[in-house]
């Protein structure tokens, strides 16, 4: 019996224009979201690139510039100098970690526009380095970016109430649903039948088309390591996102009134869950843990700096004393060597911010905890943590890179810091610390996404029950 009602609903469906209109706004609207997401990867590896060239054209410039005055003997100022080991490793031969997009970075473009993925390694912590760096227009960050996440948080759940919410109503209102019922079907497998159907239609508009996409976008750029896993991961989260929103139709659909109100009822609660939930929650959470400005930050910097050079000798002293085997047995001409003094400096700034830097990580791991705790009260933060997290474009994978960032800083300045305290020269430059971005475990990825799922099983089936419980005493004639 429940294949014939899903054939004959399915038929009704396509004589049905609305469902035709609401398939090309599916298609327009994934294909739009997908482009837009495509480019903003594109651009990102445009930009990745123009940094990896213009880092080879200039390691190339300086290789040239030490052969010529190896050869000639030539002295040069030692603020210009490539093989005055401060100069290169404070300017001249800084390199650059990028973070490059995963997989399915166009697929939701998160947090990728606001936090910067390319940073210059150079003898500064990685903190202070990028702490006063402008990093995108903030009309942008404030309008967001329309992508594929967009679609499927914001207008999936609105596709679907829209072919739920008069499920029953409608034909209790034309006086057919009496006689449906007349035949040997239960209400409750009637609903079934029908949100099956409709589950199936939308589930293949934006799914089908995503990853027909993806598809052609293999065959024509290769595939990325972990793509098969993303993707399924994009589909399971998908399937459980828009199940959620089936069952609260459900539900809606089983307190047996008008299709109006039951209109009213679902949007109102899209409202509720995508907008108000949200915004509500950023607000308490900034209320509540308030990170410092990036103005005290920068501030803080600039005090610190002052501070730290006019006690240049002092600091210099004292990173001898923490550090005697980079002294070696001329400390006396060491303490008079300014290359020596700037690294002092920059330890010593890099210690004066830190309590700033460690408020700021300690207000933003609260921040983090209590969205985690809190995003339970909404399927659309669920899902755009999920999103984000098959993307690489959520704030763990960012995590990842700044460790990894933070691990190359660490050798970049093993690497260089005898070289000046030592007054020793660089002629090597393929002995030069290089960073090679290793990614994330895909198993942290499927932890991460799998909890968001079972986050979203959960209302999803408490909704259903509740609702297929109800249908059993559905009014079959209006009132």
């Amino acid at each position: 019996m429940i294949a014939r009602i899903v054939r004959h609903d399915w038929a009704a469906l396509r004589a049905d224009a609305l469902v035709w209109l609401i398939a090309a706004i599916t298609i327009v609207a994934v294909g739009l979201g997908l482009w837009n997401g495509t480019r903003w990867v594109r651009f990102q590896q445009d930009a990745l690139a123009l940094v990896a060239t213009e880092e080879r054209e200039r390691y190339a410039t300086l290789t040239t510039e030490i052969a010529a005055q190896a050869r000639s003997g030539a002295r040069v100022s030692p603020f210009a100098d490539p093989g005055n080991p401060s100069t290169f490793a404070g300017r001249r031969g800084v390199r650059s970690a990028g973070l490059p997009p995963a997989p399915l970075g166009a697929f939701s473009i998160g947090q990728s526009d606001l936090l910067p993925s390319s940073l210059r390694v150079s003898m500064e912590t990685r903190d202070v380095a990028t702490a006063t760096s402008e990093i995108e227009n903030p009309s942008r960050l404030l309008v967001g970016r329309f992508d594929l996440a967009f679609v499927v948080i914001y207008l999936y759940p609105l596709l679907i109430l829209g072919l739920t919410y008069n499920l029953l109503s409608g034909e209790r209102e034309d006086g057919t649903l009496a006689l449906v019922l007349s035949q040997p079907v239960t209400v409750g497998t009637l609903v079934a039948a029908k949100v099956t159907v409709r589950m199936a239609l939308l589930f293949a508009l934006i799914v089908g088309t995503a990853l027909l996409a993806t598809a052609v976008g293999v065959l024509t750029q290769g595939a990325g390591p972990g793509l098969v896993v993303r993707a399924a991961l994009w589909t399971l989260a998908v399937g459980a996102y828009g199940a959620v929103w089936f069952a609260l139709a459900v539900a809606v659909i089983s307190l047996g009134r008008a299709s109006a109100s039951n209109a009213t009822l679902l949007a109102s609660a899209w409202l509720l869950l995508v907008v108000l939930v949200p915004a509500l929650l950023n607000v308490l959470v900034n209320a509540l843990y308030p990170v410092p400005s990036r103005v005290q930050l920068v501030q803080a910097v600039r005090e610190a700096s002052d501070a730290a050079n006019a006690r240049g000798s002092a600091l210099l002293a004292r990173y001898f004393e923490e550090h005697p085997e980079l002294a070696g047995g001329d400390v006396a001409a060491a303490a008079n060597d300014m290359a020596a003094i700037r690294l002092a400096v920059s330890e010593a700034v890099a210690h004066d911010v830190r309590p700033v830097l460690q408020t700021y990580e300690r207000q933003r791991q609260r921040q983090e905890r209590l969205v985690e705790q809190a995003r339970v009260l909404s399927p659309a933060l669920l899902m755009q943590d999920a999103l984000n997290d098959i993307a690489g474009t959520g704030t763990a994978r960012y995590r990842h890179f700044l460790a990894e960032v933070d691990r190359f800083q660490a050798a970049w300045r093993a690497h260089f810091s005898p070289l000046i305290v030592s007054r020793g020269r660089v002629s090597n430059l393929e002995a030069v610390p290089t960073f090679s971005y290793r990614d994330e475990e895909e198993s942290a990825v499927v932890r991460r996404v799998g909890q968001a799922v079972i986050g979203l099983l959960i209302p999803t089936a408490l909704l259903g029950w509740l609702g297929l419980r109800r249908l059993s005493q559905y009014p079959v004639i209006g009132s």
